[in-house]
Protein backbone atom coordinates (compact mmCIF):
# COMPACT_ATOMS: atom_id res chain seq x y z
CA UNK A 1 0.00 0.00 0.00
CA UNK A 2 1.34 3.14 -0.84
CA UNK A 3 -0.22 6.68 0.07
CA UNK A 4 1.01 10.16 0.19
CA UNK A 5 0.33 12.22 3.05
CA UNK A 6 0.45 16.84 3.76
CA UNK A 7 -0.80 18.16 6.92
CA UNK A 8 -3.39 15.25 7.39
CA UNK A 9 -2.63 15.70 11.24
CA UNK A 10 -6.27 15.44 11.64
CA UNK A 11 -6.80 12.12 9.56
CA UNK A 12 -3.53 10.19 9.52
CA UNK A 13 -3.78 8.32 12.75
CA UNK A 14 -7.40 6.92 11.85
CA UNK A 15 -6.70 6.40 8.61
CA UNK A 16 -3.42 4.53 9.36
CA UNK A 17 -4.78 2.78 12.19
CA UNK A 18 -8.06 1.82 9.79
CA UNK A 19 -5.63 0.47 7.22
CA UNK A 20 -3.87 -1.83 9.46
CA UNK A 21 -6.40 -3.37 11.23
CA UNK A 22 -8.12 -4.34 8.01
CA UNK A 23 -4.62 -5.58 6.14
CA UNK A 24 -3.59 -7.75 9.32
CA UNK A 25 -7.40 -9.15 10.16
CA UNK A 26 -8.11 -10.24 6.47
CA UNK A 27 -8.11 -13.91 5.69
CA UNK A 28 -7.22 -13.60 2.09
CA UNK A 29 -4.21 -11.34 2.70
CA UNK A 30 -0.84 -12.68 3.53
CA UNK A 31 2.27 -10.84 3.66
CA UNK A 32 1.49 -6.56 3.49
CA UNK A 33 3.02 -3.03 4.14
CA UNK A 34 2.07 0.29 4.51
CA UNK A 35 4.41 3.26 2.68
CA UNK A 36 3.68 6.73 3.57
CA UNK A 37 5.34 9.77 2.14
CA UNK A 38 5.21 12.67 4.55
CA UNK A 39 5.19 15.46 1.88
CA UNK A 40 6.86 17.86 4.16
CA UNK A 41 4.15 18.35 6.23
CA UNK A 42 4.14 21.39 9.36
CA UNK A 43 1.71 20.08 11.26
CA UNK A 44 2.17 16.88 13.41
CA UNK A 45 1.57 14.74 10.69
CA UNK A 46 5.41 13.49 10.80
CA UNK A 47 5.22 12.50 15.00
CA UNK A 48 2.01 11.11 14.28
CA UNK A 49 3.71 8.68 11.88
CA UNK A 50 6.73 7.95 13.81
CA UNK A 51 4.65 7.47 16.75
CA UNK A 52 2.51 4.74 14.56
CA UNK A 53 5.63 3.25 13.42
CA UNK A 54 6.42 2.18 16.65
CA UNK A 55 3.70 0.12 17.10
CA UNK A 56 3.49 -1.37 13.27
CA UNK A 57 6.90 -2.20 12.08
CA UNK A 58 5.33 -3.08 8.82
CA UNK A 59 4.31 0.89 8.25
CA UNK A 60 7.55 2.44 6.07
CA UNK A 61 7.26 6.19 6.52
CA UNK A 62 9.26 8.50 3.67
CA UNK A 63 9.93 11.77 4.84
CA UNK A 64 10.55 15.18 2.35
CA UNK A 65 12.47 17.96 4.33
CA UNK A 66 10.24 20.45 2.48
CA UNK A 67 6.78 20.00 0.36
CA UNK A 68 7.54 19.00 -2.95
CA UNK A 69 3.54 17.85 -4.63
CA UNK A 70 1.27 15.10 -4.42
CA UNK A 71 2.95 13.55 -7.04
CA UNK A 72 6.63 13.28 -5.77
CA UNK A 73 5.03 12.20 -2.63
CA UNK A 74 3.07 9.32 -4.36
CA UNK A 75 6.30 8.41 -6.28
CA UNK A 76 8.47 8.29 -3.37
CA UNK A 77 6.01 5.79 -1.75
CA UNK A 78 5.92 4.04 -4.76
CA UNK A 79 9.46 3.54 -4.82
CA UNK A 80 9.54 2.24 -1.82
CA UNK A 81 7.31 -0.45 -2.04
CA UNK A 82 8.18 -4.50 -2.29
CA UNK A 83 5.69 -6.14 -2.96
CA UNK A 84 4.02 -7.27 -5.52
CA UNK A 85 0.68 -5.66 -6.06
CA UNK A 86 0.05 -2.59 -4.47
CA UNK A 87 -2.72 -0.41 -3.23
CA UNK A 88 -2.70 3.67 -3.84
CA UNK A 89 -5.04 5.43 -1.74
CA UNK A 90 -4.95 9.27 -0.24
CA UNK A 91 -4.26 9.49 3.28
CA UNK A 92 -7.64 11.79 3.90
CA UNK A 93 -9.84 9.33 5.22
CA UNK A 94 -11.97 9.26 1.89
CA UNK A 95 -11.48 5.98 0.41
CA UNK A 96 -12.61 3.07 2.76
CA UNK A 97 -9.77 0.21 2.95
CA UNK A 98 -12.84 -1.71 3.34
CA UNK A 99 -13.50 -0.71 -0.65
CA UNK A 100 -10.61 -3.56 -1.72
CA UNK A 101 -12.79 -6.65 -0.94
CA UNK A 102 -14.33 -5.72 -4.54
CA UNK A 103 -10.67 -6.31 -5.77
CA UNK A 104 -9.01 -9.36 -4.29
CA UNK A 105 -10.96 -12.02 -5.87
CA UNK A 106 -10.40 -10.42 -9.05
CA UNK A 107 -6.74 -10.11 -8.42
CA UNK A 108 -6.02 -13.26 -7.36
CA UNK A 109 -7.83 -14.64 -10.64
CA UNK A 110 -5.32 -12.66 -12.87
CA UNK A 111 -8.06 -10.73 -14.76
CA UNK A 112 -5.19 -7.88 -15.23
CA UNK A 113 -2.62 -5.97 -14.44
CA UNK A 114 -4.12 -2.83 -13.00
CA UNK A 115 -7.88 -2.21 -11.49
CA UNK A 116 -9.11 1.07 -10.52
CA UNK A 117 -11.83 2.33 -7.92
CA UNK A 118 -14.76 4.49 -9.90
CA UNK A 119 -16.25 6.15 -7.42
CA UNK A 120 -20.70 6.01 -7.18
CA UNK A 121 -20.10 9.21 -5.74
CA UNK A 122 -18.28 11.87 -5.22
CA UNK A 123 -18.15 13.34 -2.18
CA UNK A 124 -16.64 16.91 -3.33
CA UNK A 125 -17.98 20.15 -3.95
CA UNK A 126 -20.09 20.84 -7.31
CA UNK A 127 -16.79 22.58 -8.90
CA UNK A 128 -14.24 20.02 -7.80
CA UNK A 129 -16.44 17.00 -9.52
CA UNK A 130 -17.40 19.40 -12.41
CA UNK A 131 -13.24 19.97 -13.02
CA UNK A 132 -12.59 15.78 -12.67
CA UNK A 133 -15.48 15.07 -15.50
CA UNK A 134 -13.93 18.19 -17.92
CA UNK A 135 -10.54 16.78 -17.15
CA UNK A 136 -11.41 12.77 -17.77
CA UNK A 137 -13.32 13.47 -20.49
CA UNK A 138 -10.61 14.91 -22.17
CA UNK A 139 -8.41 12.75 -20.95
CA UNK A 140 -10.58 9.72 -22.12
CA UNK A 141 -10.74 11.53 -25.65
CA UNK A 142 -7.06 11.78 -26.54
CA UNK A 143 -6.40 8.53 -24.83
CA UNK A 144 -9.33 6.62 -26.72
CA UNK A 145 -10.37 4.97 -23.35
CA UNK A 146 -13.69 5.49 -21.89
CA UNK A 147 -13.24 5.35 -18.27
CA UNK A 148 -16.17 6.48 -15.78
CA UNK A 149 -13.34 7.86 -13.55
CA UNK A 150 -10.29 8.75 -15.10
CA UNK A 151 -8.95 10.47 -11.97
CA UNK A 152 -9.42 8.21 -8.81
CA UNK A 153 -6.08 7.79 -6.79
CA UNK A 154 -7.63 4.13 -5.26
CA UNK A 155 -5.96 1.80 -7.34
CA UNK A 156 -4.29 -1.47 -7.37
CA UNK A 157 -2.07 -2.36 -9.58
CA UNK A 158 0.94 -5.08 -9.95
CA UNK A 159 4.13 -3.77 -8.11
CA UNK A 160 6.67 -4.25 -11.25
CA UNK A 161 4.45 -2.31 -13.42
CA UNK A 162 3.61 0.74 -10.94
CA UNK A 163 7.13 0.82 -10.13
CA UNK A 164 8.77 0.79 -13.68
CA UNK A 165 6.16 4.04 -14.77
CA UNK A 166 8.58 7.32 -15.02
CA UNK A 167 6.45 9.81 -13.60
CA UNK A 168 6.56 13.40 -13.70
CA UNK A 169 3.88 15.10 -12.09
CA UNK A 170 4.33 16.84 -8.60
CA UNK A 171 0.99 17.97 -7.75
CA UNK A 172 -2.77 16.87 -7.63
CA UNK A 173 -2.24 15.08 -11.05
CA UNK A 174 -0.45 12.06 -10.05
CA UNK A 175 -3.78 9.78 -10.39
CA UNK A 176 -4.66 11.12 -13.76
CA UNK A 177 -0.61 10.52 -14.83
CA UNK A 178 -0.80 6.66 -13.44
CA UNK A 179 -4.17 5.87 -15.63
CA UNK A 180 -2.43 7.44 -18.31
CA UNK A 181 1.08 6.19 -18.36
CA UNK A 182 -0.66 2.10 -17.67
CA UNK A 183 -2.70 2.65 -20.64
CA UNK A 184 0.04 4.16 -22.98
CA UNK A 185 2.17 1.16 -22.18
CA UNK A 186 -1.03 -1.35 -23.57
CA UNK A 187 -2.89 -2.54 -20.27
CA UNK A 188 -6.65 -2.12 -20.13
CA UNK A 189 -7.62 -0.87 -16.27
CA UNK A 190 -10.65 -2.60 -14.96
CA UNK A 191 -13.01 -0.33 -12.58
CA UNK A 192 -14.57 -1.26 -9.94
CA UNK A 193 -17.41 0.87 -7.97
CA UNK A 194 -16.35 1.83 -5.02
CA UNK A 195 -17.48 4.47 -1.50
CA UNK A 196 -15.86 7.86 -1.59
CA UNK A 197 -16.36 9.45 1.78
CA UNK A 198 -15.89 13.47 2.84
CA UNK A 199 -12.82 14.27 4.57
CA UNK A 200 -12.16 13.28 8.38
CA UNK A 201 -10.68 16.70 8.88
CA UNK A 202 -8.60 19.24 7.94
CA UNK A 203 -8.52 21.18 4.90
CA UNK A 204 -6.96 20.41 1.00
CA UNK A 205 -3.52 21.16 0.44
CA UNK A 206 -4.25 22.92 -2.69
CA UNK A 207 -6.24 25.56 -4.27
CA UNK A 208 -8.95 25.64 -6.23
CA UNK A 209 -7.95 27.35 -9.22
CA UNK A 210 -4.66 27.20 -9.33
CA UNK A 211 -5.51 23.10 -9.33
CA UNK A 212 -7.68 23.83 -12.12
CA UNK A 213 -5.14 25.98 -13.90
CA UNK A 214 -2.69 22.83 -13.16
CA UNK A 215 -4.76 19.71 -14.38
CA UNK A 216 -5.79 21.68 -17.52
CA UNK A 217 -2.29 22.17 -18.19
CA UNK A 218 -1.38 18.83 -17.17
CA UNK A 219 -4.00 17.23 -19.18
CA UNK A 220 -3.00 19.26 -22.10
CA UNK A 221 0.53 17.75 -21.70
CA UNK A 222 -0.51 14.57 -21.88
CA UNK A 223 -2.46 14.42 -24.81
CA UNK A 224 0.26 16.12 -26.59
CA UNK A 225 2.35 13.28 -25.14
CA UNK A 226 0.27 10.88 -26.76
CA UNK A 227 0.06 12.39 -30.03
CA UNK A 228 3.80 12.74 -29.87
CA UNK A 229 4.22 8.73 -29.42
CA UNK A 230 1.68 7.80 -32.11
CA UNK A 231 3.45 9.85 -34.28
CA UNK A 232 6.57 7.95 -33.40
CA UNK A 233 8.48 11.32 -32.27
CA UNK A 234 8.30 10.01 -28.65
CA UNK A 235 9.35 6.26 -27.84
CA UNK A 236 8.13 4.24 -24.64
CA UNK A 237 10.50 4.43 -22.37
CA UNK A 238 11.95 0.52 -21.51
CA UNK A 239 10.83 -1.06 -18.07
CA UNK A 240 13.00 -1.31 -15.62
CA UNK A 241 11.42 -3.98 -14.04
CA UNK A 242 10.03 -6.70 -15.74
CA UNK A 243 6.95 -7.85 -14.15
CA UNK A 244 6.85 -11.37 -12.84
CA UNK A 245 3.70 -13.55 -12.24
CA UNK A 246 2.19 -12.91 -8.31
CA UNK A 247 4.47 -14.58 -5.62
CA UNK A 248 2.29 -12.94 -2.91
CA UNK A 249 -0.94 -12.56 -2.11
CA UNK A 250 -3.27 -9.84 -2.71
CA UNK A 251 -2.40 -6.94 -0.65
Amino acid sequence: MAAPAYNEAANIAAAVTEWRDYLAGHPAIGAWEIVVCDDGSTDATGEILADLREHCPELVVVTFARNRGAGAAIAAAIAHTRMDWVVLLDSDGQFPISALDAFLDRVRAGEADAFSGARIRKADGVAYRWGSAASGAVSNLTHGTRYRDYNSIFKVVRGPLLRALHLESSGMNCSTEITARVAELGHTWVEIPIEHRERGGGARGWRFWRGARDRALFVGYLGYRRWLLRRGVLRLPEASEPARGMTERAR
